[in-house]
């Protein structure tokens, strides 16, 4: 951090802090997928810090919370993931086929086949969020 960007450096060691605490529980961050949930829950605490110090009439707080918001989104825009369309479309192949077999299509058998261990997104870069929007899209419909 030869830049002396302060605000970079302080989102990054409570990146690492948010990490380092998440590897001492029972689910460790091991992926990419992992740390860009971590990212986001960070960015989410931020703007929610911003809304709060505004509200306090706090402006040098408010623009503090708002540049780490900005950084913390710069990071989270690096980390690739499958696309919505891809996702849709495993979604659509694998409901498919459980209908064609007749097997119980709901929300938790769907969501198991695609996030769960050996499913279809197991190990690839899929936000699960995005999943289980698209499941329940595709299930209502």
């Amino acid at each position: 951090m030869k830049a002396k960007d302060t605000n970079r450096l302080n989102v990054l060691r409570g990146l690492l802090a948010d990490i380092n605490n998440a590897s001492k529980t029972s689910k460790p961050v091991q992926t990419d997928i992992q740390i860009l949930s971590v990212i986001r829950k960070r960015a989410a605490e931020s703007k929610a810090a911003a809304e709060e110090f505004k509200a306090g009439s706090r402006q040098d707080l408010v623009e503090k919370e708002e540049a780490e918001v900005q950084v913390l989104e710069e990071y989270a825009g690096d980390v690739k993931t499958m696309g919505k369309e891809e996702i849709e479309t495993a979604v659509d192949e694998l409901l498919m086929s459980m209908r064609e077999a007749g097997d119980m299509v709901d929300k938790g058998t769907v969501l198991k086949r695609l996030i769960g261990p050996a499913g279809v997104f197991d190990g690839k870069p899929v936000e699960k969020q995005i999943v289980v929007m698209v499941v329940q899209q595709k299930m209502a419909a």
